[in-house]
């Protein structure tokens, strides 16, 4: 199917409806694997349906597991080993499938390639690899030190009950090496431990993926999350049914539309019950001045109108701990009284782009003045008579399309190129915001 080329998003003032989510992309991914490995039959409710999850149903097929669809779940029927240990797996620029195979399958042994497109190749996976070889196992790198594409061979996992890992980057690192542990401890009938050398980033996903081994049996102890420990009786067991949460990442763009379109807009998938860190940027948009009613599994926000000359509050926050949610942030900075500054978004480098500089770079073009580092982004406000009507470049990246969206609330409105590419983690996203904006 051919791509749509680009997307004109004429001006809009009022923002107000209902939306219910998709599923959590960190969730969906991980839930599908665990289940795989999982001893049972599970039947997984509110699955993802997007680029990454296909790449991640696909691997496990070509592998043996039985992945079935129905009208109202997921069926897959875990199994472990897989029962095809050789493969040559393609997994698009789907982080979440490629970090966390590369462990279990590392630990698993087998003879497998795993490669992704010329993105993929660019995102560091070098610290995880070094974690998997102190461990004994045998991965290669096919193409440059340090990236993507990797060979895996059946290695020979050692004793040793001590693996550490650099947490800076990124904590999908630490998540694969967690999901694969059960791996390792079935060989060795011992405790597995994992040490964080560092700072250990986006700290709300490991305790997602903490928390979905535990529905799958597996109780993993943590030391101020810095040392983990895996139990040597480890071993998944599948929860019968599993449900998964709407994506409280995606939860950011409609919680921005009530933000600066006045509202009420009523979300359903995600709320104040919600194992995702990303459900703290309501609190952001709090501070920004929105107001956000919380039930268990939905959130209402209501806010200004930007379309009619209102503001919101500017911020200065670290973002460490939501730096997906945080590029809503950065478009929301358009539209507020002063300048607004990110800190801590360091990971934004070795996202599906380099998302510093494709935010200072696209915000720029709208009229905003931005200054960026390494690890911060600060945003002028754009002023009335100062916006530009701009083609935007998407960077095949799913959050940079969706975050400009919010630029229809300008004067001008805004053209999104590639608008397609958010087929990634929400591929209706656009009709969805067209449903719930008006001029």
């Amino acid at each position: 199917m051919s791509r749509t080329e680009n997307l004109v998003l004429t001006p809009v003032k009022q923002a107000q409806g209902t939306v219910t989510l998709p599923g959590s992309k960190s969730i969906s991914n991980r839930a599908l694997l665990l289940a795989a490995l999982a001893e049972g039959e599970t039947r997984l409710f509110g699955l993802l349906e997007s680029d990454d999850t296909k790449v991640m149903k696909a691997a496990l097929r070509q592998m043996g597991v039985s992945v079935e669809e129905s009208d109202s779940a997921l069926v897959v029927r875990g199994q472990m080993p897989f029962t095809h240990l050789k493969g040559d797996f393609f997994l698009g620029n789907a982080g979440t499938a490629f970090r966390s195979l590369t462990a279990a399958l590392a630990f698993m042994g087998g003879e497998f390639t795993l490669s992704g497109i010329p993105r993929m190749h660019e995102r560091p996976i070098g610290d995880l690899v070094d974690a998997l070889r102190s461990a004994g196992a045998d991965v290669r790198y096919l193409g440059n030190e340090g990236y993507p594409p990797l060979a895996i061979g059946k290695g020979a996992l050692r004793a040793e009950n001590c693996i550490r890992v650099k947490g800076n980057v990124s904590s999908q690192y630490l998540t694969a090496l967690l999901m694969a542990a059960p791996l390792w401890t079935a060989v060795h009938q011992q405790p597995l431990h994992i040490e964080v050398e560092g700072v250990l980033i986006s700290q709300p996903y490991i305790a997602i993926t903490l928390a979905m081994m535990q529905d799958f049996g597996v109780s993993v102890q943590h030391e101020a999350w810095q040392r983990f420990t895996v139990p040597a009786d480890a071993h998944y067991v599948s929860p019968g049914d599993f449900q998964v949460e709407g994506d409280a990442s995606s939860a950011s763009y409609f919680l921005a539309l009530g933000a600066i379109g006045g509202g009420p807009l009523r979300i359903e998938g995600v709320g104040s019950a919600s194992t995702q860190g990303d459900v703290d940027f309501a609190k952001v948009i709090q501070a920004m001045g929105a107001e956000v009613r919380f039930e268990a599994h939905a959130m209402e926000v209501r806010g200004v109108q930007v379309a009619n000359g209102q503001r919101l509050k500017a911020f200065d926050l670290d973002f460490n701990v939501i730096p997906d949610a945080a590029m809503t942030a950065a478009a929301l900075a358009m539209f507020a009284d002063g300048p607004c500054t990110l800190r801590n978004i360091a990971s934004w480098r070795v996202k599906e782009t380099d998302r510093i500089h494709a935010m200072h770079t696209e915000l720029q073009k709208l009229g905003a003045q931005v200054e960026s580092g390494p690890d911060w982004l600060t945003v002028w406000p754009i002023a009335e008579g100062g916006w530009q009507y701009a083609d935007i470049d998407t960077y095949d990246d799913h959050r940079i399309a969706m975050c400009f969206s919010l630029a229809a609330f300008s004067p001008v409105g805004v053209n999104i190129l590639d608008p397609d590419c958010v087929s990634k983690t929400f591929p209706d996203y656009f009709s969805v915001f067209n449903r719930l904006v008006s001029a």
